[in-house]
């Protein structure tokens, strides 16, 4: 439970579908100072998670997980932009804390699943394994983020939301007189408490911040950058670049600390390699398959031909060149409504266009 409307009404769905529920908050850290401003585990989502919870009749408990979500999720983070490369915390937090801590928590309490509030559903194919699919609403759908689950967690997992859309849950707090019917959804990293991440980054990572050069696709001097983790692949604004043409960034050279730009026409990559692929079903598959691929949360599926690697990668190759591919990022595989897996876009070799 977080106080949100989502985990408040989908305790209340299992409430009334006669689960014996207990309520568990995470307690995540954030940085000394703001922990009133923390979306997830403010004091006043804390209240208003014991309110739900006790208008709902259930125990209701705090769990500290600071120590483990700074050293996993927030440690992660900063690594992750000072080597160059942009990462997606939140599959992180599910993987390690919510499906991990937490999980175990719940499950040392005696409880039989982890429900949540997540939009996505869980299925089981005729004598074969669970499936994970995408929420009946496409606009809430949070399988990207969940791709990460195994089999083990996923049998111990309950996803109530699946098969509302976000009008019907809110309707149904507003009947309920769930207190937190109207509160509104946050769409920012909840140890960031609302500030930029480059603030965050300059307090925690001063390595993050080193200048380089800026070069040219063809390899021309352009300028100075104020460090890689200040940039995004496809980013156009703010490069301090004077310009006859729009330039982009095209890709990031660790090793020599230099940022590559260039014109729209080399933003466009039709081939990249996903690392260490979580298949949901628990097994690889064998030979290369057509299936539909998402490269971030909020991008649109696109068509391609994926090779299972020995190595537990995967390339992916697309039908038609895409545009903003970006390192650290998830690349979560689709057939259809169901979600098959995904791994990590690894940064390109410094050679490629």
């Amino acid at each position: 439970m977080s106080g949100g409307v989502d985990s408040s009404v989908a305790a209340a769905l299992l409430v009334e579908a006669g689960y014996d529920v207990i309520g568990m908050m995470l307690r995540l850290w954030s940085e000394p100072g703001t922990s009133e401003s923390n979306r997830c585990c403010s004091p006043d989502a804390m209240a208003l998670a014991r309110r739900v919870a006790g208008q709902l009749g259930i125990p209701f408990y705090a769990v500290d997980a600071q120590t483990a979500f700074h050293d996993t999720v927030v440690q992660t983070f900063i690594q992750d932009y000072t080597a160059g490369i942009t990462p997606n915390p939140c599959i992180t937090c599910n993987r390690q804390i919510r499906w991990g801590y937490l999980l175990d928590h719940a499950l040392a309490l005696g409880a039989d699943a982890l429900a949540t509030g997540h939009y996505a559903r869980l299925t089981t194919a005729e004598n074969g394994p669970i499936q994970l699919r995408k929420a009946n609403d496409p606009k809430k759908d949070q399988s990207y983020v969940l791709h990460v689950l195994n089999q083990e967690q996923l049998r111990a997992t309950i996803l109530p939301l699946g098969d509302y859309s976000k009008v019907e849950v809110r309707a149904a707090a507003r009947s309920r007189k769930i207190p937190s019917a109207t509160r509104s959804d946050s769409q920012d990293l909840c140890f960031l408490a609302g500030g930029d991440y480059r603030d965050f980054l300059l307090r925690h990572s001063p390595a993050a911040t080193h200048s380089g050069p800026i070069r040219s696709t063809e390899g021309e001097g352009l300028g100075k950058h104020r460090g890689l983790a200040f940039y995004t692949i496809g980013q156009r604004k703010g490069l301090g670049l004077s310009s006859p043409y729009p330039l982009y960034v095209v890709r990031k050279e660790i090793q020599n600390n230099a940022l590559i730009v260039g014109r729209a026409q080399t933003l466009g990559r039709q081939e990249m390699m996903a690392a260490e692929i979580n298949w949901v079903a628990g097994i690889a598959p064998e030979h290369p398959f057509r299936a539909n691929v998402k490269i971030r949360s909020t991008a649109a599926e696109l068509p391609a031909l994926v090779t299972p690697q020995q190595d537990g990668n995967a390339a992916i190759k697309f039908d038609k060149p895409v545009r903003d591919i970006t390192p650290g990022q998830a690349a979560v595989i689709y057939d259809g409504d169901i979600c098959l897996g995904g791994g990590e876009i690894q940064p390109f070799q410094e050679h490629e266009v």
